[in-house]
């Protein structure tokens, strides 16, 4: 089993659920966060004085997968946030030693499906 952590613009968000959906996984987690990369923020001027926001909203998505749904996940997370702009996002994928369902404590494959 595989972690999928996506990073994307709030505003993809309705159309990612509505393909995510479309490949019957198991389950979706969804956070609004904040964060940097090479674009740093931005500046404004509030009272004449500069401010500098280092942060900008992003969602992170949270995902596991079987190992042979991965790429596909993530092709479909890349063609959706792809805009061709600073900003678009990252994946992060990781390995997941273990899956426990509490209510049966079912485990592995069997918690995740």
């Amino acid at each position: 089993m595989k972690k999928i952590d996506a990073y994307i613009r709030p505003e993809k968000l309705e159309e990612m659920k509505a393909q995510l959906d479309s490949l019957h996984l198991n389950g979706l987690s969804i956070n609004q966060v904040m964060g940097c990369g090479k674009q740093k923020g931005w500046k404004e001027y509030v009272r004449g004085t500069e401010v500098d926001y280092n942060f900008l909203p992003k969602i992170k998505l949270e995902i596991v997968v079987m190992d042979d749904q991965v790429e596909n996940v993530v092709n479909k997370i890349c063609d959706i946030a792809y805009t061709g702009d600073v900003g678009d996002g990252k994946i992060f994928i990781s390995e997941v030693l273990d899956a426990i369902r509490i209510r049966t404590r079912e485990r592995g494959i069997d918690a995740v499906k």
